[in-house]
């Protein structure tokens, strides 16, 4: 899919296009590419002298091919952007090249970053002013996307303090726990990953000199406020590994009740097995051959000896 974007007064705007031979009379400054066909690089190649590599968002990349510029001048990023939906939440790899003063992106799926930042830039007015500016509010609208994630882990994981901490919980409620805490867990960790990348990327752009000094200082806060999440990931890994442990904890307990009771079922019925075992012996004085209330008298001593260990463990608290 190819989306075309040109500024006017001011803000962002889409252009129509009826397919890849469509040639834009205005310069647009970006051009996203989503799933891009041969045909669509074909065209871009044809109509803005870029080459588009094969390898643009492949993830096997090594680190030092991921932030380079070449001897005419293009900048190649390349960035991971969070998708945290209800499916299983991922990082996504978004080649950036500048070119002619034209952002160009390519990725393999929609993302609501993308999404978000377009939806502003139609908006408000004088948001962007060139290709730089686009790819600094996309770092910014990128690190929002994941401090609101940051906070769908924070009442997820207030849900899940509330039914551990505040109820006992069966096997099967503590299964649905550990299910969610995994799933939390893994997005924290995706987000920690995500920002940790747009970091170097930022790092990268103030580096190589190519920001004015309006652009270097958004740079520097959109930085700090990436430092500000990084001690809530911190915070929430330890609360994740809290909350698993108590978890973890209170299956065992409940695995050490059953084991309990099975041991003191099998100490409480030591005394009846060992009258069991007497009477069967079946020795000429015995008194079931000799007393005819011999039988009872043995089931009421069993009784009776089963009767007392219980009475005593359950006076100990042990039952």
């Amino acid at each position: 899919m190819l989306n075309i974007f040109s500024l006017a007064n001011g803000r962002l705007f889409q252009e129509e296009i009826d397919g890849p031979e469509f040639v834009t009379a205005s310069k647009p400054v970006w051009v996203d590419l989503e799933l891009p066909t041969a045909d669509e690089k074909d065209w871009v190649t044809r109509r803005f002298g870029l080459t588009i590599p094969a390898d643009a968002v492949d993830d096997d990349l090594e680190e030092s091919a991921r932030f380079y510029e070449e001897d005419n001048g293009e900048l190649h990023i390349r960035s991971d952007f969070l998708i945290d939906d209800d499916r299983t939440p991922r990082n996504v790899r978004v080649a950036f090249i500048l070119h002619d003063n034209i952002l160009f992106s390519i990725h393999g799926e929609d993302l609501p970053v993308f999404r978000l930042l377009r939806l502003r830039a139609r908006r408000t007015p004088a948001m962007i002013e060139d290709a730089k500016d686009l790819l600094l509010k996309l770092y910014d609208a990128d690190a929002e996307y994941s401090a609101d994630a940051l906070e769908g882990i924070y009442v997820s994981l207030e849900k899940v303090s509330a039914q551990v901490l505040k109820k006992e919980i069966t096997d099967t409620d503590a299964a649905a726990v550990l299910a969610e805490i995994a799933r939390e867990e893994d997005l924290n960790g995706r987000i920690r990953r995500n920002v940790m990348d747009t970091r170097r990327a930022l790092s990268f752009m103030m580096r190589s000199r190519m920001l004015n000094a309006e652009q270097f200082e958004e740079s520097r806060q959109i930085l700090r406020d990436i430092d500000s999440l990084d001690s809530h990931t911190a915070f929430l890994f330890d609360k994740i590994n809290f909350l698993m442990d108590a978890t973890v904890g209170f299956i065992n307990i409940n695995q050490n009740k059953i084991i309990k009771l099975f041991s003191v079922a099998s100490v409480a019925l030591l005394p009846p097995t060992l009258i069991a075992s007497v009477y069967g012996m079946n020795f000429q004085a015995m008194p079931e051959l000799q007393w005819r209330y011999g039988y009872p008298f043995a089931i009421s001593l069993m009784v009776a000896s089963i009767a007392g260990p219980f009475w005593y463990f359950r006076r100990k608290g042990w039952l």
